[in-house]
């Protein structure tokens, strides 16, 4: 990194760290005009949500396709904005903002246990709020970023509440299931496109996805039960509902598994489809002899 990008890096995280105390209302009002600049702006990854919108949701018209493509970037600003008081606010601030509900007896004792927490933007506030109320240790596998003083901000304030360890993606999977079956619950976000090497292509709104099949994997590797977990960013913060163990999982048949676990993401955008991470080229990797959609 050069000076300038440096100077500029250290520039945004202190005033991340300054708005820590804004009332939210006027994050929330900043993030609608930022994400409104940035849709129109950002041309490039406003055509990734339009194709991802387009090939998950086919039989919504064009102008509602629209709206949420507009809106997934309003909460794209607004929960990055929201890393302000998630990584730096005090906890009483974060005990009023975030709301934990939901099968939460799933935590209890020291078996064995998978969340799998899809990419919706309040995935951090999500594993805060678990870290916060939820009194096991934590793993979770961790993708470094390009700019070392970005990587060591996001690490930091995902680490802040301590109990929690982060495994380079490119280490091996054996420290992982160790830790996995000593009673350390593992947060996986699997719901993304990393490639073709080691994944499946399993239907996601009917079209093939290159998917990881970690869930699946760890699971039979850990003798472990799965959960998931889903954040919803709301006018006061966010809530974030822990759902029932997945029953039957895994079945052995690594495509099937994968594919309910898609499936079972399917149902949770449903609910709030201009939430998901869109402008991430979930359809990145075709099948052999696919065309590109990107």
């Amino acid at each position: 990194m050069n000076f300038l990008s440096r100077l500029a890096t250290r520039l945004g995280i202190g005033l991340m760290k300054r708005m820590a105390g804004w009332p939210l209302p006027v994050l929330r009002r900043l993030g609608v005009v930022l994400g409104g600049l940035l849709y129109v702006l950002v041309l490039p990854r406003r055509r990734i949500v339009q194709t991802n919108l387009a090939l998950c949701f086919p039989a919504l018209p064009a102008a509602e396709r629209t709206r949420l493509a507009r809106q997934t970037f309003v909460y794209f600003a607004q929960t990055w904005l929201d890393r302000s008081w998630l990584w730096h606010g005090s906890p009483e601030l974060l005990a009023r903002r975030l709301k934990l509900h939901g099968a939460l007896h799933e935590f209890e004792g020291d078996a064995p246990t998978i969340v799998f927490s899809p990419h919706f933007y309040g995935l951090d506030a999500g594993a805060t709020a678990i870290n916060m109320h939820i009194q096991r240790r934590f793993t979770s596998i961790y993708t470094p970023q390009a700019n070392p003083l970005v990587d060591e901000w996001i690490k930091a304030g995902r680490l802040r509440l301590g109990r929690v360890r982060l495994f380079n993606r490119r280490d091996g999977v054996k420290d992982i299931v160790s830790a996995l079956r000593a009673g350390e619950v593992l947060y996986l976000l699997p719901d993304m496109d990393f490639g073709s090497e080691g994944t499946v292509f399993a239907p996601f709104f009917g079209v093939p996805a290159s998917t990881v099949p970690s869930i699946a994997r760890f699971a039979r590797l850990g003798r472990a039960k799965v959960i998931s977990v889903v954040s919803r960013l709301t006018r006061d913060g966010y809530e974030v509902e822990v759902k029932p163990m997945w029953p039957d999982f895994p079945l052995g048949d690594l495509l099937a598994d994968t594919a309910r676990g898609n499936q079972l993401l399917e149902g949770f955008i449903r609910e709030m489809p201009a939430q998901y991470y869109w402008v991430h080229k979930r359809f990145k990797t075709r099948p052999p002899g696919e065309p590109a959609v990107y």
